[in-house]
């Protein structure tokens, strides 16, 4: 038995990469996953991850940008499973570009999906979680929201991803529900491969480059990241509540 047996969870933008990840980790602890992403069946992989664990897992299409998916999405797993105890916001894109470049379709590309998905999808969830008086939630900042040169909307959305994590922890504590947010660094995903081919590098080159500055030296894998996921939404940290959590080889402003 898992710890987190008997619980479901919800994990964005879990098609590939660190969502896939934390979904994976999920299941192996226990719980069922709904795969939410783009397209369901981009998700398949990750759910025959999930259910060679033994889990059930499922395929949600949803674009997190949209309340009106993202309450169907919900819904349907809600329909499910019977509850929802557990929701990853990971869901995200990058639209690089100097502030004076960027355009305002990818300025509001970035904060929708980050900021407005995971906003949508907290509210949506909380429901759910209020009735039944228990619920984790985890937001998916990063070391950048402190600022990095290129990166305006997505630094800013991930800031505020951080204010919100503390603001719903005030809301929601008194249903106990816990809402956190982790901040990696430097991870070695797929979308971090494709950054680093349009900055004309390749990823071994990326690497050498940044992980010079990281105190570890090293870049994050994305069991880095779900290890710690897995903690949080457990109810080893029951009385950890609106926290940022780093995980970067060291203090964030080591790293940037």
């Amino acid at each position: 038995m898992g710890r987190l047996s008997g619980r479901v969870a919800v994990v964005t933008g879990a098609a590939r990469g660190i969502g896939a990840a934390e979904a994976i980790r999920l299941a192996q602890d226990g719980a069922n996953v709904a795969v939410l992403d783009l397209s369901a069946e981009a998700c398949q992989e990750t759910v025959e991850a999930i259910e060679a664990t033994g889990a059930e897992g499922i395929a949600v299409a949803c674009d997190v940008s949209s309340g009106q998916q993202v309450e169907a999405a919900f819904a349907e797993v809600a329909e499910r499973f019977g509850r929802i105890d557990i929701l990853v916001n990971n869901a995200g894109i990058i639209r690089d570009n100097l502030s004076f470049k960027m355009s305002e379709e990818d300025w509001d590309l970035v904060l929708d999906v980050h900021l407005k998905g995971s906003f949508l999808c907290s509210k949506a969830v909380q429901k759910y979680m209020v009735e039944q008086e228990y619920g984790k939630i985890v937001m998916t900042s990063s070391i950048v929201a402190q600022g990095n040169r290129g990166q305006a909307n997505y630094s800013a959305a991930k800031g505020a991803l951080q204010s919100l994590a503390a603001t719903l922890a005030i809301e929601l504590g008194r249903f106990n529900i816990n809402v956190n947010a982790i901040a990696p660094g430097w991870i070695e995903t797929e979308m971090t491969r494709e950054a680093a081919e349009r900055a004309g590098m390749s990823m071994d080159e990326m690497k050498d480059r940044f992980a010079k500055g990281i105190p570890l030296k090293r870049f994050g894998r994305v069991d880095d990241i779900s290890n710690v996921v897995s903690f949080l939404v457990s109810d080893e940290a029951s009385y950890i509540s609106g926290e940022t959590i780093h995980i970067a080889g060291g203090p964030a402003s080591s790293v940037i």
